[in-house]
């Protein structure tokens, strides 16, 4: 399997080629084009009914697409349905959560689930985290481009909440309110951010999804009724 990530950052797209009887799961949805000879199934996203109903609430559907190939060299185009990027994580034997969402595709092997977490809640990731767990690559897409950042032992890092897109399960993280004073947190609309502390890697987007559509919704037209 090859792959190639285009048209990033902005608008970014996963374009996949299969060798015969290779496989792909993906976001239910995220197809935009593919060889004739690639076969598609709908395969529930958790492991059984208890499997599948956590991971819709982690953000992803109740079915994911399964790919198959039945050639060489055939090509699969995907693409998240946010304006933004895509990156690859190779997992081996590990574990990443990622914000509801994210994930966009990956191979089959990939254990998708959900972990309940009330630091999610409060910290505007949703109230449950996806959990992915195995080995093989894994696409996660964002709102905006993704910066990626390393963090050794005991190393701290701050997040916006807003901006979270995935990270290490080694991390130790807190959510806290940006600014002692709430005069501070008000005038400077920064509200909860995420402190970290490595080991394990980070992945956070430049853009805010909910500022965005706060944005869109002060440009629509009001009733007066």
């Amino acid at each position: 399997m090859e792959y190639f990530i285009d048209n990033r950052p902005s608008f970014s797209n996963l374009r996949i080629i299969l060798n015969q009887n290779e496989q792909i799961r993906a976001e239910a949805g995220a197809m935009v084009a593919m060889s004739p000879d690639i076969q598609l199934q709908a395969k529930s996203t958790g492991k059984g009914f208890f499997g599948s109903i956590k991971a819709t609430m982690g953000g992803e559907s109740l079915f994911s697409s399964i790919f198959t190939s039945e050639s060489n060299n055939a090509e699969l185009i995907l693409a998240p349905t946010t304006i933004g990027d895509i990156i690859v994580i190779d997992l081996h034997n590990e574990t990443i959560f990622a914000n509801g969402g994210s994930f966009l595709a990956g191979n089959p092997e990939i254990e998708i689930s959900t972990q309940g977490s009330f630091k999610a809640l409060i910290s505007g990731t949703g109230l449950f985290l996806q959990k992915l767990t195995g080995t093989g690559l894994v696409f996660i897409n964002s709102y905006g481009a993704i910066i990626e950042k390393s963090l050794g032992q005991n190393e701290k890092y701050i997040i916006d909440t807003s901006h979270i897109v995935a990270f290490s399960d080694t991390m130790e993280y807190a959510v806290k309110r940006a600014s002692k004073g709430m005069f501070s947190t008000i005038a400077s609309r920064e509200a909860l951010i995420c402190e970290f502390k490595g080991p394990g890697k980070l992945w956070f987007q430049t853009r805010n999804l909910p500022a965005f559509a706060q944005l869109l919704y002060k440009l629509m037209p009001k009733s007066n009724n």
